[in-house]
């Protein structure tokens, strides 16, 4: 996989801007998709952050607007995350602690699973892999951090 940077605190790491890019493979009919937005980690009342993305997703020729909201709250062990969705729901866990972390979210017959690694101290990646009765995709993400 490459080089891993060890994060000691990830909610410290990731607090910020980020460009996004990201590619949506559809594994099951060959199509491909792109997002290209941000990514914005601000501070939350009571601690954590609030990820925002926003960009534009391409999809068959089609470009839409495209936004989601993640609650990013501290972890049970020092410098790891709960990540939540908007409403509360739990999404996954996140210790980048080695510098790189797999996640499993089961969503109803559906399984993603999310590897995280930390390149440097401006540039990480995400990859989601999601298998169900009517998904075969992977999202590859890369973050970049705007100064």
């Amino acid at each position: 996989m490459g080089e891993c940077r060890p994060v000691p605190d990830a909610l410290d790491y990731l607090a910020g801007d980020w460009r996004v890019e990201r590619t949506v493979r559809d594994l099951a009919s060959g199509e491909d998709g792109t997002f290209s937005g941000t990514t914005v980690f601000s501070p939350l009342d009571g601690g954590g952050l609030l990820h925002h993305e926003s960009g534009t997703f391409v999809w068959r020729g089609a470009a839409r607007a495209a936004e989601r909201t993640l609650r990013f709250l501290p972890g049970a062990a020092d410098g790891t995350v709960d990540v939540r969705f908007a409403d509360g729901r739990p999404f996954h866990d996140l210790d980048l602690s080695t510098g790189r972390h797999i996640a499993d979210h089961p969503c109803s017959a559906d399984l993603y699973r999310g590897e995280f690694t930390v390149r440097d101290e401006d540039h990480w990646r995400t990859v989601w892999r999601v298998r169900g009765p009517a998904k075969d995709l992977v999202l590859t993400t890369r973050y970049a951090r705007e100064r």
